[in-house]
Order: C-alpha cells, then sequence, then structure tokens
C-alpha cells in the first residue's frame, strides 16, 4: 500500500484554542475553523512563520480579495466560507500529499546528493554548524520525525534556510526569510490574523502568472531569480528537498531527507512581510533579530511612513483599512515578529516578539512621532548610564582617575570589565514592559504617558547601575567608584531629563 500523507485532511497544523489547550488540524480544517482558535503554534517561531506563510498563499488564491470591498465582506462574514476552499482544494487534491511517488508537495529529488539525516533541515537541532539549541540531540544521534513534524521542518527549511555549502558547485543561497524579521498583524483569531495580512491581491506587481508551486508541475522552470509575484515568493523553491520516509501507516517516519540548492533569490526582492530601513548608501535593510538590540526599539520603522523606512505591507494595508472606517481606530491589535539572529550559516537563537499596535498609530502621525521622541529619550539615558559605568570601571581599575597625579587606565581593560557588567542590557530588559505599557497608554493621554516615561527610564537607569554596584565587594577603593559613577549618572539624568536634581 502506497503511503500517503496528504496536508489537506491529515491534522498537522498545531493551533492553540481559546481554552489554551492545543490541537493539530489539517490545512483544510485550520481555515474553516479559523474563527474557533487563537493562533498557530508550532515547535519552534519559524515553523509558525512558514505555516502563515502557507496559509496566506492559499487564501490568496482562493479568496482574493480584489480590492477593498471584497476584504470588507470576508471580514464581516467571521469565517473563511467553504465552498470556493473545497473547490480548490478538490482540483489541487494529490499535490499536497506530503509523499506522493511523482508530485510531493514542495519537492524534488536531485540525483547529485545524498541522504542526510533529518536534522538539516531542523534549526534547532544540532547539525553542520548549528549547535543544540533547544533539544538534548547531537548530530550523531539517529533524529526520528512523524510526517507532520516533517511537513512544518519542510516549511522552514524552503522559508528560512541559510546560504552555505552544499557539497556541489552551487552553494545553498538564503531563503526569502532567512535574513529579517517576519512581521504579522495579529488579532484575537486564527481567522483574524488571518484576515488582517490578507492585503488586496492581485496588486500592480503581480504578474497574471504568478501562483503558488505546488500548481506548477516544476518549479525551477522558467529559471529566474524574481518571483512572479507574491504567491511564487511565499512558496519560493530555493531548495530541493525530498524526505524519505520510512515504515507505513501510523508508524511512519522520517529520518532522511536529501536537499540541494535550486533557485536564488535576488537581493533587491523586498519581501511584504517583512521591515526596511531605507539608507542612503546601502539600500533597503530588513529590520532583523540581533542579540544587542530587541525588535521594540524599533516600532517606529513599522509604523512610519517615510522615506527613511517601508513598513511591512499589512502596516500599510491596515492603514488604509482605518482610514476607509473598515477598522475602528480604537482597536488594539499586535505586530508579531518572528525571525532568527545567526552568524552566517550558524543560527544563534530564534524568537517571537510581539508588540501591542492601537490602530490610532496608523491614523494619527503625532502618535508616531510621540514614541520616536521617547525612544530617543531612551537612548540619551543610555549614553548617559553607558558613560557612569566608564567612570565606575576607569576609578576601580585606577583610584587616582581624576586626580592631579592619576593615571588613566588602558581602554583594553576598561572594556572587557563594562563588557561583563553588562549594565546596559540590563537598562534595556527592565525597559520592554514598561515600553509595551507606554504604546498603549500613548493615545488616551500623550502628555501624561511622556511624564510617566521619563521617570521610568529614571529609574531603570539607576536600577541598572545599582545592580552593577551591588555586586562590588564593599571597601574605600571601590566605594569612591561607586560615589563617582552615582554621581555622574544623576547629573547626567537631570540634563537629559531637563529636571531640576536628580
Amino acid at each position: 500500500m502506497r503511503l500517503s500523507f496528504n496536508l489537506i485532511d491529515e491534522p498537522w497544523i498545531p493551533c492553540l484554542r481559546a481554552d489554551s489547550t492545543l490541537v493539530e488540524l489539517g490545512l483544510r480544517e485550520a481555515i474553516l475553523r479559523a474563527h474557533e482558535v487563537r493562533e498557530i503554534v508550532a515547535e519552534n517561531p519559524l515553523a509558525t512563520g512558514a505555516l502563515y506563510r502557507l496559509l496566506l498563499a492559499l487564501l490568496h488564491r482562493v479568496y482574493g480579495p480584489a480590492d477593498e470591498d471584497a476584504w470588507l465582506a470576508l471580514w464581516q462574514a467571521s469565517r473563511w466560507e467553504a465552498g470556493p476552499l473545497d473547490a480548490y482544494l478538490g482540483h489541487w487534491h494529490d499535490r499536497f500529499d506530503l509523499f506522493d511517488p511523482q508530485r510531493p508537495f514542495l519537492q524534488r529529488a536531485d540525483p547529485r546528493v545524498r541522504p542526510r539525516p533529518v536534522t538539516v533541515l531542523l534549526p534547532e537541532a544540532a547539525s553542520g554548524n548549528n549547535p543544540t539549541l533547544f533539544d538534548h540531540t547531537v548530530e550523531g544521534d539517529p533524529v526520528s520525525l512523524t510526517p507532520a513534524q516533517a511537513a512544518r521542518a519542510l516549511l522552514a527549511a524552503l522559508a528560512f534556510g541559510l546560504a552555505g555549502l552544499s557539497g556541489l558547485p552551487a552553494k545553498f543561497t538564503d531563503a526569502p526569510c532567512a535574513r529579517g524579521a517576519l512581521f504579522v498583524a495579529e488579532g484575537d483569531t486564527l481567522f483574524e490574523t488571518l484576515c488582517l495580512n490578507l492585503a488586496r491581491y492581485p496588486r500592480p506587481e503581480d504578474a497574471p502568472e504568478d501562483r503558488p508551486s505546488w500548481e506548477v508541475d516544476d518549479p525551477s522552470q522558467p529559471r529566474r531569480d524574481r518571483p512572479l509575484g507574491r504567491l511564487d515568493l511565499y512558496t519560493w523553491p530555493n531548495r530541493n528537498i525530498l524526505l524519505l520516509p520510512e515504515g507505513g501507516g501510523p508508524g511512519a517516519v522520517v529520518r532522511q531527507a536529501t536537499m540541494a540548492p535550486n533557485l536564488p533569490l535576488h537581493p533587491d526582492v523586498l519581501d511584504p512581510m517583512k521591515c526596511f530601513r531605507v539608507d542612503p548608501k546601502r539600500g533597503h535593510l530588513p529590520l532583523r533579530f540581533t542579540e544587542e538590540r530587541a525588535l521594540w526599539r524599533d516600532v517606529t520603522v513599522l509604523l512610519a511612513t517615510t522615506e527613511s523606512s517601508r513598513p511591512p505591507l499589512a502596516a500599510g494595508w491596515l492603514r488604509g483599512l482605518v482610514d476607509w472606517g473598515y477598522l475602528p481606530r480604537q482597536r488594539r491589535l499586535r505586530f508579531v515578529g518572528i525571525g532568527m539572529a545567526n552568524d552566517q550559516a550558524k543560527v544563534n537563537f530564534i524568537r517571537t516578539e510581539r508588540l501591542p499596535l492601537p490602530l490610532e498609530y496608523l491614523a494619527e502621525k503625532a502618535l508616531v512621532d510621540a514614541v520616536e521622541e521617547c525612544l530617543q529619550l531612551a537612548e540619551e539615558v543610555a549614553r548617559q548610564l553607558w558613560g557612569a559605568a566608564q567612570t565606575l570601571a576607569r576609578v576601580l581599575l585606577s583610584p587616582g582617575n581624576g586626580g592631579a597625579d592619576g593615571r588613566e587606565p588602558r581602554r583594553e581593560d576598561v572594556a572587557p570589565l563594562t563588557g561583563q557588567w553588562a549594565v546596559e542590557r540590563h537598562y534595556w530588559s527592565r525597559l520592554e514592559l514598561p515600553f509595551r505599557e507606554l504604546l498603549v497608554a500613548l493615545p488616551a493621554d500623550l502628555t501624561g504617558s511622556r511624564l510617566a516615561w521619563r521617570e521610568t527610564l529614571r529609574t531603570c537607569a539607576r536600577e541598572a547601575l545599582e545592580a552593577v554596584c551591588r555586586s562590588l565587594e564593599q571597601d574605600p577603593r571601590r566605594m569612591k567608584a561607586v560615589v563617582r559613577a552615582r554621581d555622574q549618572l544623576t547629573a547626567g539624568l537631570a540634563r537629559v531629563l531637563r529636571t531640576a536634581g536628580g
């Protein structure tokens, strides 16, 4: 009996119900029951992001929407109509079989490569350059994936695979989502989330030939480095992957897969789910996760409509929906950032970050300007904190520093000490929750919220410095350094925050 796992019918998309219980649904059920579940929650954020792209590609193909009024009709229905979806899935049913012998879903064999452990598809597992992130396997351990897990791993690899050596003349290139965070506007249910991100389709940049790759006999033809449109991009065949199942029936597993380079994507292709800064010299730079800077510190790039930024398509679409009166400006949504930080082909961490999104920000530029002012003030306070930490380190290393006979310590001695303290990291981590609260409070009380934010900055800066001071031994030399650092921070905060005294 031929092994089959059809993604339309088999449960494989992990969803969180309203009561916080988990359920796995097939493609059809996940869409038709989207109003009953809260969100998609795969085993890692990359798989979650890839599932959203898959669902959006399918929904665009079935429902459009061709214009704003068509979108409003979908929104007001509060659920997806079964008829158009069933007609489409019925026509393409065989193309969604993960193990079809002729055209397995989003897969293509490459006879030039040998089977490798399926961990090659798992960014969270030890494989090649990747350290172990979330599990306790090592590369030599055999890993078995269920068909549902293998399907999610396949999508994540196609969307987030990193450039690197392949063992062939051609190297792996970055998959569409590898560099830069994906942003999804999130509603109260999966239906709302999908509908909010379902911007008008097609748009002028979507060619008539645009279609998802499961509709094409050979998605790598014609050879190209630019997508035909949004559906082509969301299912871009950057890699030729083939899952190699073992066993049969309910006990089928995937332990191996083949993977080879396929279509590279031109670096100037701007993914509509990403946010970009526009640099005069370097062009469009995607907003991305880094170890040094959380995404919330760049939230104005998501909201602004200036020449120096290009927000994700969903942000512009939501702005239009508010302007047309299709969504109330008092509605509160969330922006979800999904992605990873990496060093070339090595994944450092994978993350999801949520930011509150009161829709007033998309309607009133003054609110975005206020947030920008608050963030700039936070940066100024961070510089004062950094200066105080530098003083603390210099006086510790050279007690006479600042006196007539004092000597200045070497920079190479100061840097390791301040790096060990990580005072700025403590400061920014303390600000994350207050900043989310600020985003919610600003529209209702612009003046009061900004004053409260100044006091929050003052408190968090002092707490960050005090955390370092408490870690030092209490002797006269160290106390002198602590007093100098405290005095410097107090003076700097008074100057930056324009208040009398500390």
